[in-house]
């Protein structure tokens, strides 16, 4: 048991390196909120494109498909 105990325990001491302190949790969640708004605009703009990628490639099935006929 006490075995048990040593290994959950050093296989969970690496991943407190990843949880960051109080103090620098403010300014990382200020950073994401950043990252977020800047990207929704491209993300906009990206989801147009695509849409008008699909609605050109179903176009271009929909008359091959009816020239085959």
């Amino acid at each position: 048991m006490m075995q048990l105990l040593l290994v959950v325990a050093f296989s969970a001491a690496p991943l407190m390196l990843y949880v960051p302190p109080l103090r620098s949790l403010n300014p990382f969640m200020e950073a994401v909120g950043m990252l977020v708004s800047e990207a929704a605009g491209h993300m906009l703009w990206a989801c147009l494109r695509f849409r008008r990628g699909v609605r050109r490639l179903l176009l271009l099935v929909s008359t091959a498909s009816g020239r085959s006929n």
